[in-house]
């Protein structure tokens, strides 16, 4: 009798799930639109029904202060480094060279007196804090709205900003190891002026 009880309720538990599964095919003939947060009727949505999306046809609308992937101003920033130091995951990575006088302006007026070679940020490790966007000083570290960049390759999620080539590189290099010889052959000889005139 244990036997045939067991049978009975594994059906009519099959049957049950079976209802409700076919309740929602049902219901699930309409079309979902996706609404975005901002939208007034966000919240009165009839939740009942089809709501995959099907994706990339449909994307749900992101807000536009979201934070997501990372992008550089390459022209506004001043290579002062906060950025990098704030990051708690190290994902930035950056390098500066010392220019011997300003190199230009920002949008905002700030003062150029640093060349970047280098400016990666790996989106692997980033944790989405947004602390490096905080601390910019000319606010050219920004978080964008796109939120989709998949791949399967680790390297992609690399993004390189800055673009100065190896030669201008090096040429940049060899102007300051100049202009600080120089500055130090004008101190040396201020010095010995000022020895052989007491």
């Amino acid at each position: 009798m244990k036997y045939w009880n067991s049978i009975q309720k594994g059906t009519l538990s099959v049957l049950k799930g079976l209802y409700i599964t076919f309740k929602h095919l049902r219901k699930g003939g309409r079309s979902f639109a996706p609404v975005g947060i901002e939208d007034q009727n966000y919240f009165q949505q009839n939740a009942t029904g089809s709501i995959t999306i099907e994706y990339p046809t449909f994307e749900i609308p992101v807000p536009d202060h979201g934070r997501y992937k990372l992008h550089l101003e390459e022209d506004d920033c001043i290579v002062c480094d906060q950025c990098a130091r704030i990051c708690p995951v190290d994902c930035i990575t950056m390098e500066g060279i010392k220019a011997p006088g300003e190199i230009g302006k920002t949008s905002d007026g700030t003062k150029k007196r640093i060349y970047l070679p280098v400016f990666t940020i790996d989106m692997a490790k980033c944790c989405y804090c947004g602390l490096c966007t905080i601390v910019c000083p000319t606010e050219c570290l920004t978080m964008t709205n796109k939120y989709d960049f998949p791949t399967s390759d680790r390297n992609e999620f690399l993004f390189e900003f800055a673009n100065m080539s190896a030669e201008e590189v090096e040429q940049r290099k060899a102007e300051l190891a100049q202009f600080e010889a120089e500055k130090k052959a004008a101190k040396e000889a201020a010095l010995k002026l000022k020895e052989n005139n007491p």
